[in-house]
């Protein structure tokens, strides 16, 4: 792993400097937030988590979004009740099938403005909730991927049908559009890229196979950005490696001289997540060409292994200056951090494909 300049502010942002939006909620996670410069500042649009606020007779509450009211809905459940499985803290599950019944918290989507991507404010109110059946358990990890004067949003759309993704645009962070769907359960981690390839755009993806297959990172092509096609496997997992257990798009990919470097995100086998690079061909993104051993940014610091999930760091946002990589990244589901890599010294940790 190359040298890693984390910020004196870090954590930039963190739950206890957001008011909640709901009452009677309390935001335990304000992280994996996608990144855009706009007017002179640096937008970052963050996954912000709330849950009901603690009973004082034991029972667990978790939450629903209510499209219907604009509101999340809290439920409470006995702790006792043999029918759940409470022992991951995310979810609830059904103890019999082991399928999900309730996340733990709900998601939305809230701005944080900055002119010096070190301090930022926190817009009060917020700036995409859930809004259909599809997403009744919360809207996550946005990643914004600016192509000419539209910035264009991707999140994880989470819903007892499933984790799909979501797509919506916007020119100013004041009006948005919401396009839908673009893909269906179960994927996640979906990352456009910057401009039209060949005259096609290009995305990248995590499909989650439940019945042959790993968790791994995928392509997909598309003439206008809503109909996507010609799904190809583009890289997968490393036995006994920092990305044994699942690996996905981290922020979006970079145009460099070589090709299009990708930093992703993945984790081992006992869910320690890390940060590495992969270069990709210029002209045909669907071509690795080479792709670094180690992690070239791991979890270390107190705010990286302690928190809501430790041991996570989730890069989900990037800004290029010269030869420095700002990397924008969740730090243990719960805040956000800042780090800065040199671009050439990434770019040395890879190794080609021979």
């Amino acid at each position: 792993m190359g040298h890693v300049y984390r910020y004196e502010e870090n954590p930039l942002l963190t739950p206890s400097g957001i008011k909640p939006l709901w009452e009677g909620f309390e935001v335990i996670g304000a992280f994996n937030a996608g990144i855009a410069r706009m007017d002179g500042q640096i937008l970052m649009l963050l996954r912000v988590a709330e849950r009901p606020l603690g009973s004082e007779d034991g029972s667990i509450l978790t939450a629903y979004f209510e499209p219907a009211s604009g509101k999340a809905v809290s439920v409470r459940l006995d702790s006792s009740d043999a029918r759940y499985d409470f022992s991951d803290a995310r979810v609830v599950k059904d103890a019999r099938t082991g399928s999900t019944v309730y996340l733990t918290s709900i998601s939305y989507l809230r701005l944080a403005r900055s002119t010096d991507g070190r301090h930022f404010a926190v817009d009060d109110q917020a700036f995409l909730l859930p809004a259909s059946e599809l997403e009744t358990f919360g809207v996550e990890d946005p990643r914004i991927t600016r192509i000419g004067d539209t910035y264009c949003i991707t999140y994880s759309a989470v819903s007892s049908k499933g984790v799909g993704v979501g797509l919506a645009s916007t020119r100013d962070f004041v009006r948005t559009q919401r396009h839908g769907l673009i893909f269906p359960p179960e994927n996640k981690d979906v990352i456009l890229f910057p401009e039209s390839i060949g005259g096609l755009y290009y995305a990248l993806t995590r499909p989650v196979p439940k019945a042959i297959g790993q968790p791994e990172i995928w392509i997909s092509e598309s003439p206008d950005l809503l109909h996507w096609g010609n799904h190809r496997f583009l890289m997968g997992l490393r036995e006994d490696a920092w990305d044994s257990g699942r690996i996905g798009g981290g922020a979006v990919p970079l145009r460099v001289e070589a090709g299009w470097l990708e930093l992703y995100h993945a984790a081992d086998r006992n869910d320690r997540y890390c940060m590495g690079a992969v270069l990709l061909d210029a002209d045909d993104p669907g071509k690795v060409l080479a792709r670094t051993p180690g992690p070239i940014l791991e979890p270390e610091t107190d705010y990286e292994l302690h928190g809501f999930f430790g041991g996570v760091v989730f890069s989900c946002g990037v800004l290029l200056d010269g030869d420095t990589i700002r990397m924008y990244y969740g730090a243990a589901d719960t805040s956000m951090a800042c780090a800065e890599l040199s671009l050439s010294d990434v770019l040395a940790q890879l190794v080609f494909d021979t």
